[in-house]
Order: structure tokens, then sequence, then C-alpha cells
């Protein structure tokens, strides 16, 4: 659901990246050109998409596997660097993903954010940022979508919930001794992704 803005507005952008090959159309000679643009809300979904089936299946396959009820060879944990095999949990895992972004294109930016953040880093920035992660809390289900301007540039941003989708999720918030909020259930919403096109 689109809470705000961009309803009747026709804001487009230059395609960027991954999007862009979707975004191209066939001509009837075979050629392709590309097309006037790509709605907001569509890129930041079709983003969205990636980073959740990533996240998701890393946490599934990968992590629980791996933890305390796994085989023990490598161990996922908060303090992975400075342990012998050790491996990032997935919120490092997602931050280093979009800190990879980053230093690729400045085209679109991306964090893991929470109204309940263990790393203050993780807390809402700005007041959108903010908004968005109380609608997608008291709204589940639902993503929310808004305008900001930050500086001299004008931002579409969307934020996504975060939902606990094993056990290895609400345990590690759960237990850990800088969590503000420690009786997440599975399903429910830990936070938000927030990602930010400039317009």
């Amino acid at each position: 659901m689109m809470k705000k803005l961009m309803k009747g507005k026709a804001i487009k952008f230059a395609l960027t990246a991954s999007v862009a090959a979707a975004a191209l159309s066939i001509t009837g000679c075979g050629e392709t050109e590309a097309s006037k643009g790509i709605e907001p809300k569509l890129y930041t979904d079709s983003l969205f998409a990636v980073m959740k089936a990533d996240r998701t299946n890393y946490t599934k396959y990968i992590i629980k596997r791996l933890g305390p009820n796994g085989v023990g060879a490598i161990k996922p944990d908060e303090h992975w660097q400075d342990i012998e095999n050790g491996a990032l949990l997935p919120a490092q895992m997602f931050r280093a993903g979009a800190e990879a972004v980053a230093e690729m294109t400045d085209k679109f930016t991306y964090s893991l954010q929470s109204n309940w953040p263990i790393n203050s880093q993780n807390a809402p920035k700005t007041a959108v940022e903010k908004e968005g992660l109380d609608f997608i809390a008291a709204n589940p289900g639902e993503n929310f979508y808004g305008e900001e301007t930050l500086g001299d540039t004008t931002y579409f941003t969307a934020v996504y919930p975060d939902v606990a989708v094993s056990e290895a999720c609400t345990s590690c918030h759960n237990k850990h001794k800088d969590s503000p909020k420690t009786d997440f259930k599975i399903g429910e919403v830990m936070g938000g992704v927030v990602i930010r096109v400039p317009l």
C-alpha cells in the first residue's frame, strides 16, 4: 500500500543497474530502446524483493544450520572477526552488502533500521525514516513510501518491514544485553529496510 505522495504523480527517474534491463522494450525490428523511466515504487519494490530473498535464505539456510543447533564448525557471532571460524550475523551481512553497493553506485542506498536497534547506528535518523518504521510496525504487511529532501537532493524513500523469519532472529535479539525489546516473536516486525533513491 502506498501510504503517501506519488498518488497521481508521474515521477520517474533514469534507469539504473539491475532493473535497467527490465525497462528496455523490444522494437519490431528486434532492436532495444530505453524506456522513459521506471516508477520509483516499482524500482524499490524490485530491489527489496532481491534483498529480502537473500536475507531470508541466509538466515534460514546458513545461520540456522551453523548456529548453536548446527554443526558448530563455523560460528555466527556478533564478534565474528574476533573468533576462529566466525561468520557474520544476518544483520551484519546485510550491512556489508549495503556498504559494498555504496562503493559501486550512488543511484540508490539501503540500510536496515529499527525502532529497537541493538546497534544505535541502526536507529532512524530522519523524520521520514521514523515515520516509515512507525507505520510498518503499526500496519503489518504494508510498506511505506515517502519523499524527503536531504541537502539539495530530493529522495524517494521506501520502508519495508523486516520480519523475524526464524528462531535465530528472535533468540538473538531477545537475549542480547543491548536490545531494548526482548519479547520478539517469529513473524513480528523487528525493523525495516530503508531504500532511498534520488529523484
